[in-house]
């Protein structure tokens, strides 16, 4: 059973919570798309002032929309194309400010100011991107990048 709780303590406990949640989330399931709701909904829950939290995974071609938290989204996305398709092809976190300065940036949910997205790499595999908007600028910053790695990599053995 999950209990939605108050994070108390620094950022970095925050995250160790966080990151123990997603563990004892995933534990002992292996199905897919049940891991990947369960992660989108703890994100959308821990991360304020959020607009939309998911996963657009990797089909051979293009992103696809995933399991997510948030208003209807894009279904598909080229790689190399807006922030996730960008850092899915470059295979690297983007971290976003602005969206509105990114070159190409692709306005699923036009209250979405910022974004960061967390590419989901095994091996040489692309799996997919985690993708998060805030209506706010600046929202995101390096230790939210280092989080969401650590995120990534935990889900990774899940999925």
């Amino acid at each position: 059973m999950f209990e939605n709780i108050a994070y108390t303590g620094s950022r970095e406990e925050q995250y160790a919570t966080a990151l123990s949640q997603l563990k004892a989330l995933i534990h002992d399931e292996s199905d897919r798309i049940a891991n990947l709701s369960n992660a989108s909904a703890l994100l959308k829950q821990f991360l304020q002032d959020t607009n939309w939290t998911g996963f657009y995974l990797y089909n051979g071609t293009e992103l696809v929309l995933g399991p997510f938290q948030g208003l209807p989204a894009c279904i598909r996305i080229p790689l190399g194309k807006g922030v996730c398709g960008t850092a899915a092809a470059e295979r690297r976190t983007l971290l976003i400010a602005d969206v509105h300065e990114f070159p190409g940036h692709i306005a699923c949910d036009a209250a979405s100011n910022s974004e960061i997205v967390v590419p989901l790499v095994r091996g040489d595999e692309l799996i997919g991107v985690i993708d998060i908007d805030s209506p706010l600028k600046n929202r995101f910053d390096e230790q939210d990048q280092q989080f969401l790695e650590q995120f990534a990599t935990i889900l990774l053995e899940a999925i």
